[in-house]
C-alpha cells in the first residue's frame, strides 16, 4: 500500500520483525526489487539484510550514531563488530 502512491521516500521500521524464515526471504527480495530512485530509510536489526540492502548505512547505539558509511566502510569499522557483529 505504501508504494501505491509512488512516494519519493519510504520509511520502514523493522520490516522483517516477527516474520518466518520464508516470509523474511520474500520481504528481503521485495526490498531489493524496489526502484533505485526511491529513497528508503529502514530501521532493521537483521544485519545481513541491512548490509545487503543499503547503499549508505548509519549505525546507532544507545541513540548515538557510532558509524556511518557504505557497506565496506561499516563492515571494516571495529565499532560495528563490537556493537553488532560480535
Amino acid at each position: 500500500m505504501a508504494l501505491a502512491q509512488e512516494p519519493e521516500v519510504l520509511l520502514l521500521d523493522e520490516p522483517l520483525a516477527g516474520l518466518s524464515r520464508e516470509e523474511r526471504k520474500t520481504v528481503h527480495q521485495l526490498l531489493k526489487d524496489l526502484p533505485r530512485s526511491l529513497t528508503c530509510i529502514m530501521i532493521e536489526h537483521d544485519m545481513d539484510v541491512a548490509l545487503d540492502f543499503a547503499e549508505r548505512i548509519s549505525l546507532l547505539q544507545n541513540g548515538l550514531q557510532i558509524v556511518e558509511g557504505d557497506r565496506d566502510e561499516v563492515i571494516d569499522d571495529p565499532r560495528t563488530r563490537e556493537a553488532y557483529l560480535a
